[in-house]
């Protein structure tokens, strides 16, 4: 049984892979509808309507004062044909992009230069986007399969508006297979090792006196050498251990507190107020 967050999840990126197929058809139906208003360009062009005000198109007489080419989405103005085939590459390099921002990546080339597709954004402004592209193509009079892939898509992108005004900024971050990944780890640091670590001593005076020569061994691998058996426990053996990058500590002198006081601090309280066994001061 998968927690409610995990459903959510599932149904997010179900929503991911079905805007995925809409660019994809977008994309593919463009491509086709720019070739096919290509070839519909260069059957106007070849029947010579610059000179006659009636061509013939396939075997039929077209009226050359027509809006638009006749089988094509180009207007019949000036530079009518540049502008429809702008219109077309710019759809397809907006899905492209779209496609690049679902997949995401790279991620980091939007989170600086295109930040509403980011992974700080939500869903709406992709679903605005997918929203545009499918009205641009569905405002022209295009093929069966032009027209029901961006129907699809404008459908998704109505379906991603919600879902950004559902989670806000945090859509995307809910679907994130990374941030799904980091939930599923313990809250507790896991534990390695849990044995002491432990450090390289310098060679006592035990050594000598019971006989062992590893620890001799290991001291001159270490660079004392016989030297090191001169210096005593006094100033030069502090030093030179030292100078070897070892430290040597003094223990602080501490008494119990049950322990009897020192010669001056008891005349100094004898002076004062009276003591007893069981209490530093009387009162």
């Amino acid at each position: 049984m998968l927690p409610p967050r995990g459903y959510l999840f599932i149904f997010l990126n179900a929503v991911r892979a079905l805007s995925i197929i809409g660019l994809l058809l977008v994309f593919a139906s463009n491509v086709v509808v720019l070739a096919d208003d290509i070839k519909a360009v260069n059957r106007f062009v070849a029947a010579g309507s610059d000179n006659m005000s009636m061509v013939s198109v396939n075997g039929t007489l077209v009226d050359c004062d027509l809006d638009y080419i006749q089988g094509s989405t180009v207007p019949n103005q000036p530079a009518g044909v540049f502008w429809a085939v702008v219109n077309r590459l710019l759809i397809i390099f907006q899905v492209i992009v779209l496609m690049m921002s679902e997949i995401s990546w790279p991620q980091a080339f939007f989170n600086s230069f295109f930040p509403v597709l980011g992974k700080d954004f939500g869903l709406g402004a992709l679903g605005i986007f997918e929203c545009l592209i499918g009205a641009a193509v569905l405002s022209h009079h295009v093929q069966t399969f032009a027209m029901v892939s961006a129907f699809f898509l404008f459908s998704i992108g109505c379906l991603n508006i919600l879902m950004g005004l559902l989670f806000q900024g945090k859509g995307r971050y809910k679907r994130s297979i990374s941030s799904w990944k980091e939930s599923t780890k313990p809250v507790l640091p896991s534990v390695s090792s849990v044995r002491p670590t432990f450090t390289t001593v310098a060679p006592s005076f035990t050594s000598r006196s019971s006989g062992g020569g590893d620890m001799e061994d290991k001291a001159k691998n270490l660079g004392f050498g016989r030297q090191l058996d001169s210096y005593g426990f006094g100033n030069k053996g502090e030093k030179a251990a030292g100078l070897k990058g070892f430290l040597i500590t003094k223990p602080l002198e501490t008494l119990p507190r049950y322990a009897p006081k020192p010669s001056g601090q008891e005349g100094s309280s004898r002076s004062g107020s009276p003591t007893f066994s069981s209490s530093a001061t009387a009162l």
